[in-house]
C-alpha cells in the first residue's frame, strides 16, 4: 500500500509540474509585452469552441484582471463602490473583497468603472481606481496596507475619461503616471509605504520643446496662468527597459515620450508626439526593442513613430513615422522583427495589419470594420458582426490570440506574408464591448466585457 501510495504521489506531482504555468500579475503579463511562456496551447479551437471552466457576472469596468499563484484579483465597480475581488482562478469563488466609495463619472459617457489592471506581489496587491485612489492591500487578506487620493495630492485636472494608466513595479518603487501639476505627471511611490520619493514630468519637462510633426514645428508655450487646462496624464502603462546599459522608465503623456531614470526620476529625454487636435489621448503602451521605441496613436494626424534611442540615452532619433499603424489602447505584439494589431480609432475604422517593425511597411492587412450596426444596437441584443472591429492580441506558444470587440474570439499564426487565421469563435455570454486584452494564466484564457469575467480552457488535449 506504501508504494502504491509513493508512486502515486510521484505521478500526481510530475502532473502538477507539467501543467504549471506562468502567471500573468500586471498590465500586459508577466514581460510587460503581451506576451507569456506558456506552451502546450490549443493549436485549434475544437468544434464548438473552448471549454468554459467558469463565468461570473461583474460589475462595470474595462481593465483586465491580474493572475499569481493561483488567485485572480478583478477590479471593478458596482453602483457607488469600487471593488478590489479576488477570486480563486480555477474556480472563480470569491475569496476577499475590499470596497470604497466612489463618485466618479466618465465626461462622455462611457461606463464609470476602474480602468486599470492590479499589480500582484507575492505579499500585496496595487490597485489603482477611476479617481486616481491608488491602493495597497494584503494580497492573501484584503486587509488596506496603504492609500493615496493621488488626484488631491496632486492636484491632478479632470481627465478625459477617468485614470486609466496601470502602475509599475521597479526596485521597491510603485511607479504610476499621475498627471499632477506643475511637474508631478510621473510619481515614484515606496511600494511598502506609499511615500513619495519622486516625481517629475510637466511643465519643465515640456515648455520650449519642439513640437515634432506638428505644422511649421513650434515650440511648446506652456500655459502657466490655466495649469489647470494642461491635461497631463495619458492612458499609456509605463514600461521599464535598459537601453545602452541605462535604465528607463518610458511613459507616453498625452504630450509625448518621456524617459526618467527609475530610481531617482531624473530625466533622460522626452519627445512630442500628440494629435493636433484638443480632445484626443495617447493611449499605446510603446514597444521597445533593443534601443528602438514604437509609438503609436489612432487619433487624427497621430499615426506611428519608430525612434531610436542615441548612444548617451539622452536622445532619440526618428526612425520612420508614418500612418501604417494607428492603435488606439491595445498593444500590438511585436514577433519576429514585425507587429501584428488591430489599427483604427473607431468601429468602423478597424484593420488587422502586419507591420515590418524596421521600416513600417505594411507587408499585409484584412479589413475588419463594422457592417451597419451600432453599439447601441448591441446593446439591445443584436447578433454580434463576424469581425473583430479595434481588437487586442496577446502571443504565447507561437499564436496570437485576438479577442474582439463584441467578444468574437481568434487564433492567428503570426505570418509575415499574409493573413493566417486558424480558427475563430463568438464566445458566448461576451457582448460589445470587450476592450481588455485576453490574459493567460495556467493555460487559462480569462476574458471580460463590461460585465462579465469568463474564463476558458486552453491546454492542449
Amino acid at each position: 500500500m506504501t508504494s502504491f501510495l509513493l508512486r502515486t504521489l510521484a505521478i500526481f506531482l510530475a502532473f502538477t509540474i507539467t501543467v504549471s504555468a506562468a502567471d500573468w500579475p500586471e498590465f500586459l503579463g508577466p514581460n510587460r509585452d503581451g506576451t507569456s511562456p506558456e506552451t502546450g496551447l490549443v493549436d485549434r479551437f475544437p468544434e464548438g469552441g473552448l471549454r468554459i471552466a467558469w463565468q461570473k457576472d461583474i460589475g462595470t469596468g474595462y481593465g483586465a484582471p491580474s493572475v499569481r499563484d493561483g488567485v485572480l484579483v478583478q477590479h471593478h465597480r458596482i453602483g457607488g463602490e469600487e471593488i478590489v475581488e479576488a477570486m480563486d482562478a480555477a474556480t472563480g469563488e470569491t475569496k476577499w473583497q475590499h470596497k470604497y466609495p466612489t463618485r466618479f463619472q466618465d465626461p462622455f459617457g462611457f461606463n464609470n468603472g476602474p480602468r486599470c489592471s492590479p499589480v500582484l506581489t507575492a505579499e500585496k496587491c496595487y490597485t489603482l481606481g477611476a479617481e486616481g485612489a491608488l491602493i495597497c492591500l494584503d494580497v492573501k487578506t484584503g486587509q488596506p496596507v496603504w492609500s493615496r487620493a493621488t488626484q488631491k495630492d496632486f492636484d491632478v485636472p479632470e481627465a478625459f475619461f477617468g485614470v486609466g494608466s496601470s502602475p509599475v513595479l521597479e526596485d521597491g518603487k510603485l511607479i504610476v503616471q499621475v498627471g499632477g501639476q506643475p511637474d508631478s505627471n510621473i510619481v515614484a511611490f515606496d511600494a511598502a509605504t506609499g511615500k513619495t520619493l519622486w516625481q517629475n514630468g510637466g511643465a519643465k519637462t515640456w515648455d520650449g520643446a519642439l513640437m515634432h510633426g506638428w505644422p511649421g514645428e513650434p515650440f511648446v508655450k506652456w500655459d502657466v496662468a490655466h495649469p489647470a487646462f494642461q491635461k497631463m496624464s495619458s492612458y499609456c502603462t509605463p514600461v521599464l527597459a535598459t537601453i545602452h546599459g541605462k535604465r528607463h522608465v518610458l511613459t507616453v503623456t498625452r504630450q509625448g515620450l518621456i524617459s526618467l531614470d527609475p530610481a531617482t526620476g531624473a530625466h533622460h529625454f522626452s519627445f512630442w508626439f500628440r494629435s493636433p487636435r484638443e480632445e484626443t489621448v495617447n493611449a499605446m503602451t510603446p514597444v521597445v526593442s533593443g534601443d528602438l521605441i514604437l509609438i503609436s496613436s489612432a487619433y487624427y494626424r497621430s499615426g506611428s513613430v519608430l525612434l531610436r534611442v542615441r548612444p548617451d540615452g539622452k536622445g532619440v532619433d526618428e526612425v520612420w513615422r508614418s500612418l501604417a499603424l494607428e492603435m488606439h489602447w491595445s498593444q500590438p505584439n511585436l514577433v519576429a522583427g514585425h507587429v501584428f494589431g488591430f489599427s483604427g480609432r473607431n468601429e468602423p475604422d478597424g484593420v488587422f495589419r502586419c507591420v515590418e517593425f524596421a521600416t513600417g511597411k505594411v507587408k499585409w492587412e484584412r479589413d475588419e470594420r463594422w457592417p451597419n450596426a451600432s453599439h447601441s444596437k448591441l446593446r439591445a441584443g443584436e447578433a454580434p458582426p463576424n469581425v473583430f472591429g479595434r481588437g487586442s492580441t496577446i502571443f504565447a506558444d507561437g499564436k496570437l490570440f485576438a479577442l474582439g470587440e463584441a467578444g468574437l474570439l481568434g487564433l492567428f499564426k503570426p505570418n509575415t506574408e499574409n493573413v493566417a487565421e486558424v480558427s475563430r469563435w463568438q464566445v458566448p455570454g461576451l457582448t460589445y464591448p470587450c476592450w481588455g486584452a485576453p490574459i493567460l494564466a495556467g493555460k487559462r484564457l480569462f476574458l471580460r466585457s463590461e460585465n462579465k469575467l469568463i474564463c476558458l480552457v486552453v491546454a492542449k488535449p
